[in-house]
């Protein structure tokens, strides 16, 4: 077997896995990952999580303490999700110590349900950061326009972050600038900024999922043509952005206060369609300063036949973008997608949390301590 990921980490990208369980912390499993598959970093959403503790693998004993203690199934929660993620960065320190804090990240989301209020996001990230208590923390906080004020607060204040569900290219752009704000707050007070880290998770399937849907519909051969196109034209015009945001003049002022670059992280690597190569969003995403955040099929696919050639980005701008112009040109709304997949996508988190909720408080009463 050839070492594709050993050789997508030398091209610079950082491979994280996009799932997390206790079953996956005790049974050595992430540790083989760290060890064997180049695995640098550890993503979860609540979806991650409410499939986790669906399948009960190793929660047991903490529900029957909660149940005992009889705490609300929101703390119960937040109990069980904040060990794995501590646990987790324990695992990774050794990680998070050998690249400057760099890497050796686990991430924990703010509950979806606060997605477009700001001031609570902001206090909810606050207290996450505070139960995990781990220096290689990521707090993440979706870029809706309510996040983004709440992005630079948390920044300000020192606390990492991991942007997420980033779909359009404006959006992102607003993110960079959020970031950038909230390190200038956080070195007006004084804060050390080689501390503070962060990555933008822009998400690649999803855009591939709709605009397809919307092609296909056309049905011509000019609408065929343009399928699987989209999401890896709009991830590298990111990375166009991403280059022109972090060598500019104000950029340059943080640098010199020794700031950390907010890196790209590929999000919803995943092939959704059965017609194209499982590591299409690995193989054809690859350049410096990168994160891809796989799932574990995705993982095993790349290191089984993904094809490691080089960086793929460098030199894509001008066809990325006319592909792009080619899709909006059969009346398919750029504008209109990416919002979509944005509302959707927090539909689909927080569909996920109220499921989280409603199967744990279902465990906590089985596990209730008769009274008497």
């Amino acid at each position: 077997m050839t070492d594709a990921l050993k050789r997508l980490s030398d091209e610079g990208v950082a491979i994280w896995l996009d799932d997390l369980s206790r079953k996956r912390i005790t049974s050595g499993n992430l540790a083989e990952l760290i060890d064997q598959q180049h695995v640098v970093g550890v993503t979860t959403n609540p979806s991650i999580f409410q499939k986790a503790i669906s399948h009960g693998d190793g929660y047991e004993q903490q529900l029957t303490d909660l149940a005992t203690r009889k705490v609300t199934v929101d703390e119960a929660i937040r109990m069980i999700t904040t060990a794995d993620v501590r646990d987790a960065a324990d695992i990774l320190r050794p990680v998070f110590d050998a690249t400057d804090g760099q890497d050796g990240r686990v991430s924990i989301e703010v509950d979806p349900r606060l997605a477009h209020h700001t001031d609570a996001t902001i206090a909810e990230a606050k207290q996450l950061a505070w139960l995990v208590d781990r220096p290689n923390t990521l707090i993440k906080i979706p870029a809706t326009k309510a996040g983004l004020p709440a992005i630079t607060e948390v920044i300000g204040k020192g606390i990492s972050v991991n942007v997420t569900l980033i779909f359009s290219l404006e959006r992102y752009r607003e993110v960079m600038d959020a970031y950038l704000a909230g390190l200038e707050k956080a070195k007006a007070a004084g804060l050390d900024l080689s501390r503070i880290h962060s990555v933008a998770s822009f998400f690649v399937s999803r855009v591939d999922s709709e605009i397809d849907k919307r092609l296909d519909a056309l049905g011509t051969d000019e609408a065929k043509a343009l399928k699987g196109k989209a999401a890896l034209a709009n991830a590298r015009l990111a990375y166009q952005a991403y280059e022109e945001v972090f060598s500019s003049d104000r950029w340059a002022a943080l640098d010199k206060a020794q700031a950390n670059k907010q890196r790209p992280l590929w999000a919803s690597t995943g092939v959704k369609d059965p017609a194209y190569k499982d590591t299409l969003y690995v193989d054809d995403l690859v350049a410096p300063g990168t994160v891809n955040t796989m799932p574990e099929a995705t993982l095993e696919a790349t290191a089984d036949h993904g094809q490691i050639t080089g960086n793929t980005i460098a030199g894509t701008y001008e066809q990325a973008q006319a592909e792009l112009d080619a899709v909006a040109k059969l009346g398919i709304s750029y504008d209109d997608v990416v919002q979509l997949l944005e509302d959707e996508g927090v539909e689909k988190f927080e569909a996920s949390w109220i499921d989280l909720l409603n199967s744990t408080e279902a465990e906590l009463k089985r596990l209730a301590p008769s009274e008497g």
